[in-house]
C-alpha cells in the first residue's frame, strides 16, 4: 500500500532524512522506532507532503505521491493522527468529528459519528463540549476519531500515546487492536516497545535518518542489545 524508497528531505541547509526506506502492506500494522530527533516525524510529514523531499520516491496505492499537495495526498486516503493532537480548540467534539467526515474508500461500512462514540463513550459525553476543554488523553481519541472519519485507507499516528496517563494510554492501544482486528493499514510511532511489538507486525528502527534495523516482532523481542543500542530500553 505504500512504498518510501530512498527518501531524501532537508530542513533548508540541514538534511534530515538519508535514504529512508520502508513498506506498509495492506492490513498490516507497522511501526517506526528511534530515539528523539532521528527523523521519525519527519519521514510522517515527508510523506504527507506537510514537508518538501528532495529526492526518493513515496508510492501510495499504486500512485507516486512526492511532490503533491499535503490535501491532495490526504484525499487519496491517507489520514493522520498528529504529534500533540492539534485537534480544533473552538469547536465541539461534534463539530471536529464531523469537519472531516468523508467516505474516501467508498467503504460499505463506514466510520460514522456512531462509530466513533461506541468506540470512545467518553467522548459522547463531551459531544458539546469545546475541544480545548477537553483533557489531553481526550483530546487523543478525538485526533484518532477525526483521522478515522475520513475513512482512510492507511491510518498514521504520530507519537500515539505521548504523555498520556496509563489508563488512557491502555484505551488507546485497545483502539488499535480493534482497528488492527477490523482490518485497518496503520502506521504508528510511539515510544511502547513492548506493546509495539504484541500488536505490530513488522518494525522500523530509525537512527540519524535512515533505517538501520527491520524485522517482525519475535526478532525485535529477542534482541535485547539491539534495543539497549537503539532505542535505550
Amino acid at each position: 500500500m505504500l512504498e518510501v524508497k530512498n527518501l531524501e528531505t532537508a530542513y533548508g541547509e540541514s538534511q534530515v532524512l538519508f535514504g529512508m526506506t520502508l513498506i506498509v502492506n495492506r492490513g498490516e500494522v507497522v511501526t517506526l522506532l528511534g530515539r528523539n530527533g532521528m527523523g521519525k516525524t519527519t519521514t510522517v510529514h515527508s510523506i504527507m507532503g506537510m514537508v518538501p523531499s528532495k529526492a526518493g520516491s513515496i508510492t501510495f496505492d499504486g500512485r507516486e505521491i512526492r511532490g503533491e499537495s499535503d490535501f491532495k495526498i490526504a484525499k487519496l486516503g491517507l489520514g493522520l493522527v498528529p504529534e500533540g493532537r492539534q485537534i480544533f480548540p473552538n469547536l465541539t467534539v461534534r463539530e471536529n468529528l464531523i469537519a472531516t467526515e468523508d467516505n474516501r474508500t467508498d467503504s460499505d461500512d463506514p466510520w460514522t459519528l456512531e462509530k466513533i462514540l461506541t468506540m470512545f463513550p467518553s467522548l459522547r459525553e463531551r459531544l458539546n463540549n469545546m475541544g480545548n476543554q477537553l483533557s489531553g488523553g481526550e483530546q487523543q481519541m478525538l485526533a484518532v476519531g477525526r483521522a478515522l472519519m475520513t475513512n482512510p485507507k492507511l491510518l498514521i499516528l504520530d507519537e500515539a500515546t505521548e504523555g498520556l496517563a496509563p489508563l488512557i494510554r491502555d484505551e488507546i492501544w485497545k483502539c488499535l487492536e480493534g482497528l488492527k482486528a477490523h482490518g485497518e493499514s496503520i502506521l504508528v510511532i510511539d515510544k511502547n516497545v513492548e506493546t509495539l511489538t504484541r500488536i505490530g507486525d513488522r518494525h522500523y528502527i530509525v537512527e540519524r535518518g535512515e533505517v538501520v534495523w527491520s524485522g517482525d516482532s519475535n526478532a525485535l523481542r529477542a534482541d535485547e542489545e539491539l534495543k539497549h543500542r537503539y532505542l535505550g530500553v
